[in-house]
């Protein structure tokens, strides 16, 4: 199990790549045991109004620490602390990492709750989409691996992770006879499954989340088009935020070279020759070539 002995938990939650256990709250603090795979990342980030003070005490593994200061490596016995927590900082698990995380910001039970709810919406709708389970987690680790080579900074890599995950989160409104067609759309039928995009970054607002709230935006940008020709928005260029522009191509990508319901599967070189066709009009020029450079990278997950 690890250092902390489980008959200690209060109440845990395991999520991919991750478990976090409530080991002690009272008087407006919260004790938190985090057990973190492999690769797996977490962070911190401002809460608007929010003076709470923010400590993580490094029990085992490594974790490498990404903010506006750089990035620094933390070791069994290093600790982390912030009051308040004034921007992004970005934690990487190097192998299997356990930490102590204590807060003065009691949300365990709220984050538990909504993680959970989110959780099992995205596996739902995979299923009902036709893809794997893991699509989501594909479309995750593709999207993380382009943060770290584009050199994108811990808000964005916070943003990233947490839309790349949800980016279809939406279609949890789109009717199963349109959402598992497996002939061609008709025009009404297209313009209904469109608004997933939008209905994702509704769901996510809701939660009141900061972090979700700020992914929705990329959530719902996430089918916009390079030459403006994408929805719901018709956003072009630059206009369209980076994290957008990520999951578009990788996604492309992954849904190309997946069986689904209406297509074939077609093979990564397809795929690739498809994705150099749409460059400068489906996809951002520079991110897609960043994902050629490193195609062998991605084609393995």
């Amino acid at each position: 199990m690890g250092i902390i002995n489980e008959d200690n938990f209060i109440e845990t939650v395991h999520m991919k790549g991750l478990q976090i256990s409530l080991l002690a709250s009272g008087d407006g603090t919260e004790v938190i045991y985090h057990k973190l795979d492999p690769g797996t990342r977490w962070g911190l980030e401002p809460l608007e109004g929010g003076e709470a003070l923010e400590y993580l005490h490094l029990l085992s593994g490594e974790l490498l620490l990404k903010d506006s200061t750089g990035e620094k490596t933390l070791k069994p016995g290093d600790s982390f602390h912030r009051w308040p927590v004034n921007e992004h900082h970005i934690f990487k698990s190097i192998g299997s990492t356990e930490f102590l995380y204590v807060t003065s910001h009691p949300v365990f039970h709220y984050y538990s709750r909504v993680t959970n709810e989110l959780r099992d919406l995205v596996v739902s709708i995979e299923e009902k989409d036709g893809y794997t389970s893991d699509h989501c987690d594909r479309i995750t680790k593709m999207s993380m691996i382009m943060a770290d080579v584009l050199g994108l900074d811990s808000k964005q890599i916070l943003r990233l992770n947490l839309a790349s995950f949800l980016h279809d989160i939406g279609k949890i409104k789109v009717p199963l006879e349109i959402l598992q067609k497996p002939g061609k759309l008709t025009l009404e039928e297209w313009e209904i499954m469109k608004n997933h995009s939008t209905y994702g970054r509704e769901i996510l607002e809701k939660t009141g989340l900061p972090s979700l709230i700020e992914a929705g935006r990329v959530v719902e940008q996430h089918h916009e088009r390079y030459d403006g020709k994408g929805y719901p928005k018709g956003l072009k260029g630059e206009d369209i935020s980076i994290e957008a522009a990520i999951i578009s191509v990788v996604d492309s990508f992954d849904a190309m070279t997946t069986d689904r319901v209406y297509q074939k599967r077609r093979s990564a070189e397809k795929a690739i020759e498809e994705l150099i066709r749409c460059s400068g009009t489906m996809y951002n020029p520079h991110i897609l070539n960043t994902f050629l450079k490193i195609k062998n990278r991605l084609i393995k997950l």
